[in-house]
């Protein structure tokens, strides 16, 4: 089977879900196998088995995206990004972060005398700007190159780029509060 530079958009959705009753209601090729659909499975096994069942129907791909059902901001303009900064940097994946809002160097936690302690003593008293900033996955979607995914079966892998994104245009929807804060930036985005 000859492969041809082609992209391939995975949308991880999948029915049941628990917190949001018919969250995800869509039209699809084929369903997740019982052992990606349970809540252990990881996005690589799913990945996997959307390359495998492509594979058995002689369809191959170079790349990529995988697009989270929970992440209503995710835009065209932000993917066509991804994919270039994957193609133009020979990366492994392209994975949009937000900067922390508050420096995670000085958070707190509960002791076993249930009261507050700082995790790292010696950065409670640096000022934030003078603290690495720390960024975390947004859970919008990933960009891969296919061949070195299935070598590693991982999306974060050695030659990770990141797509640096703001605040505002990032929300997980996992819960009905999530879906109100998204509601709230929804409206202040298109107000502009």
């Amino acid at each position: 089977m000859e492969k041809t530079k082609s992209t391939l958009a995975i949308i991880t959705a999948r029915g049941g879900s628990k917190r949001i009753p018919r969250k995800n209601i869509a039209v699809v090729p084929f369903f997740r196998s019982e052992k990606t659909s349970d809540d252990f499975a990881t996005t690589a096994d799913v990945l996997e088995e959307v390359l495998q069942e492509y594979e058995k129907r002689g369809k191959s791909f170079t790349h990529i995206c995988c697009i989270y059902p929970t992440a209503p901001f995710v835009t065209a303009q932000n993917i066509k990004q991804a994919m270039e900064l994957l193609v133009e940097n020979q990366a492994d994946s392209v994975m949009p972060v937000v900067k922390f809002s508050f420096p995670p160097q000085r958070a707190v936690v509960v002791d076993e005398k249930g009261t507050l302690t700082p995790k790292w003593e010696e950065y409670m008293n640096c000022r934030s700007q003078d603290l690495e900033p720390f960024y975390h996955d947004c859970g919008q979607f990933y960009c891969l190159n296919v061949q070195r995914f299935l070598e590693e079966k991982k999306v974060v892998m050695d030659k990770t780029m990141p797509l640096f994104m703001e605040e505002m245009q990032v929300q997980d929807i996992d819960t009905e509060e999530d879906w109100k804060i998204a509601e709230v930036k929804y409206r202040i985005l298109h107000e502009q």
